[in-house]
């Protein structure tokens, strides 16, 4: 199921096939299982963020802070950003499988939000008049004591990465995590990637057994141009 449950799609398999990816289909996907006659159905599964990639957009979403992963109660900038006219581009929003954007304030193609709340976790990126979408960034908000900081945009192959713990309170050393296995275990904030290649794409997480564990995000990474 995409988003709502008007947009579900019944499979016989396990898996759902799109045979032609377009930036449309980015969105929040779930899925469930049903037998019998008449059908009963289980729970949904959590839901799974998928960003679609498509032509290069003259327009960037710029985020501020510059992280996937934010704390309760943080400030959040999102700004639609050209090198030459953003004039008509607007921040759009998907959360909680409902298009909306709750901003405290609007200034020209810019969304400031003063206090954020898990109900701001979503998709967001920025649509011009006509409907061309630049590409589209996760954005989390974690009611817990730490989070992860890394990329909102995908990492470009051959580059430096750095990923680094935040507390909301005290500090701590952290555990790094990717797909749930063990990357760096010593007690540290932060860890380096010195030369990124596609294999490190996945879920990245920290933990720490006294402060929990951070959200899971997803790290992109794209080839050299």
């Amino acid at each position: 199921m995409k988003d709502t449950q008007s947009r579900e799609t019944e499979t016989e398999r396990h898996s759902y096939f799109i045979r032609s990816v377009s930036v449309s289909d980015g969105g929040q996907y779930r899925c469930r299982a049903g037998r019998g006659n008449p059908v009963y159905y289980t729970h949904y599964s959590d839901g799974l963020w998928v960003n679609v990639i498509g032509e290069s957009s003259p327009v960037s979403l710029i985020i501020n802070p510059s992280r996937s992963q934010h704390f309760t109660a943080d400030s959040l900038s999102l700004s639609c950003e050209d090198q030459r006219d953003s004039t008509g581009w607007t921040v759009r929003g998907y959360t909680h499988s409902e298009a909306s954007l709750d901003c405290s304030s609007v200034l020209g193609s810019t969304c400031n939000i003063s206090s954020l709340s898990p109900s701001h976790t979503g998709v967001y990126w920025c649509q011009s008049e006509s409907g061309r979408r630049s590409n589209s960034v996760n954005i989390t908000v974690h009611s817990g004591d730490v989070i992860l900081d890394s990329p909102v945009h995908p990492v470009t192959e051959g580059r430096s990465l750095t990923l680094r713990c935040l507390y909301r309170k005290t500090t701590a050393g952290m555990g790094f995590y990717k797909d749930d296995s063990v990357l760096q275990s010593k007690t540290t904030l932060d860890m380096t990637i010195s030369s990124v290649s596609t294999s490190d794409e996945g879920f990245y997480h920290c933990k720490n057994p006294e402060r929990g564990d951070s959200p899971k995000s997803w790290i992109s990474v794209r080839g050299k141009k």
